[in-house]
């Protein structure tokens, strides 16, 4: 009998999924309780193999979870051009662990980043296994001031869900010790929310201590103490407003995509093209070179490519290794963030066959691959969010569909997919696939949202929108 999902079945099926989600985070804490899960490292910066880094930028690795100061170290975290160790200093704030050398890195020469397993998470646990990356550094400094690329809620907002926390995502990696509640404030009118704030690559978040008054005006403020990786202040204060809705958004925290949003298609291994597709939003590759972005700025994208390297179509390209590797990284810590959300409000809903169901906002899970016959809807309204985590593959069917409705955003659905993403010839997909590995559009798909893969992305005359 094929399952429907309708708005009694949601509200009578959330409080127990809440519970039993409880009673199943108590089993897995063991008899004694705690955290007891081994930290792992989400994503790098610069990322592995990057090229052209500037000398003088600060080395970092964002954490699955906050990390023991204690623990971060110049044994714990090192860095080596060959065998001859760089002498530097070693902090960890929350998630992020940095590694700020005494001096700027030589030119053009290919340095080692090591996190060891002596590297603990706040409770305790150690990393698994030691972390080893190589970038490779360009011939200059940065001396660039980061700016505020994006807000959310945006600047004016109306309706904004009184339980939603207010990001700001910056145009590269940020120093988290800068960031910070004197930093990053919240205020309606002359009175200061209070909240605490953290912040992981690009993104910083202030959350509230408790939900927004309804219908009221707040104002964000971010002040120029806050700094990048290299040690420079934002130039000017930044500030917006936005004004609160009456209602909460149901579903969990939005993934915060970071630098990685204003992507259509972002990949590590690049892309390939069969003549003609349509992409609108920025496409990229890192750290594979700009020769393996296999689509044509005039013809096929609205928006601009990003390369590494001068290789790569023209006119529209762009040579930024720098925000590539921002991106890629921010691409790499939302899969983590989506991949790592915890207490889900449905698993192993149909079996990983979702065909003719209609899905209330949350967070869903399989341990086995997802499969789309014929169709799926997803029913919500505008500040709602899906976040669906799944362990194999995702398929969907030749001609399927992902309808939306009451109002729910491709921009609010996320498919963090541990295997490989297919959607048939002629399908029609809403959301951001976040894949472990590739993402394949066939012939004439359709996908209203985001491939952001960490291998390639074929495309088959398709049309491609970021939402």
């Amino acid at each position: 009998m094929q399952w429907l999902f309708n708005k009694k079945l949601w509200l009578l099926a959330l409080p127990l999924a809440v519970f039993m989600a409880g009673c199943n985070r108590d089993d897995d804490n063991g008899a004694g309780g705690g955290d007891t899960t081994a930290p792992t490292v989400s994503s790098t910066i610069p990322v592995n193999t990057a090229p052209d880094v500037a000398t003088n930028r600060n080395i970092a690795a964002i954490f699955s979870e906050a990390m023991a100061p204690a623990t971060c170290t110049t044994t714990t975290f090192t860095l080596t051009d060959g065998v001859t160790p760089v002498p530097g200093a070693v902090a960890c704030v929350d998630r992020t662990a940095t590694f700020n050398p005494t001096s700027d890195l030589a030119v053009s020469t290919t340095y080692t980043a090591t996190i060891t397993t002596g590297m603990k998470d706040k409770a305790g646990n150690a990393l698994a296994v030691n972390k080893l990356w190589t970038f490779t550094t360009g011939t200059t400094t940065d001396t660039t001031a980061p700016t505020v690329s994006s807000t959310d809620p945006a600047d004016a907002a109306t309706g904004v869900a009184i339980n939603r926390s207010p990001t700001a995502t910056f145009s590269e990696a940020m120093d988290p010790a800068t960031i910070t509640t004197a930093t990053f404030t919240l205020t309606q009118g002359a009175t200061p929310v209070t909240g605490t704030v953290t912040s992981a690559g690009s993104v910083a978040t202030f959350d509230p201590t408790s939900n927004l008054a309804a219908s009221t005006l707040y104002t964000a403020t971010i002040t120029i103490g806050v700094k990048d990786l290299a040690g420079n202040a934002l130039a000017v204060a930044f500030t917006w407003s936005y004004t609160t809705g009456a209602a909460t958004a149901a579903g969990p925290a939005p993934v915060l995509l970071g630098t990685a949003a204003s992507f259509a298609i972002l990949t590590k291994a690049g892309i390939t093209d069969v003549p003609t597709s349509a992409i609108t939003g920025d496409v990229g590759a890192s750290p594979i070179t700009g020769a393996a972005i296999g689509v044509t700025c005039a013809e096929v994208v609205t928006g601009t490519i990003y390369s590494v390297d001068a290789a790569g179509p023209l006119p529209c390209r762009v040579t930024d290794a720098t925000s590539l590797t921002a991106a890629v990284s921010d691409m790499e810590l939302a899969y983590t963030d989506a991949a790592g959300r915890s207490n889900p409000d449905f698993t192993e809903l149909g079996a990983g066959n979702i065909d003719g169901l209609e899905l209330a906002p949350g967070l869903y899970k399989w341990g086995t691959g997802v499969v789309i016959p014929i169709g799926v809807t997803l029913a919500g309204g505008t500040n709602d969010v899906w976040i669906f985590q799944i362990a194999q593959d995702l398929t969907v069917a030749n001609a399927a569909i992902v309808t939306l409705s009451g109002g729910a955003q491709a921009k609010n659905i996320f498919w963090q997919v541990a295997g490989q993403a297919t959607l048939g010839t002629t399908s029609d997909f809403k959301g951001s696939i976040l894949s472990q590995t590739l993402i394949s559009l066939n012939t004439g798909a359709v996908m209203n949202g985001r491939a952001l893969a960490q291998t390639e992305v074929t495309l088959d005359a398709n049309v491609v929108t970021k939402p």
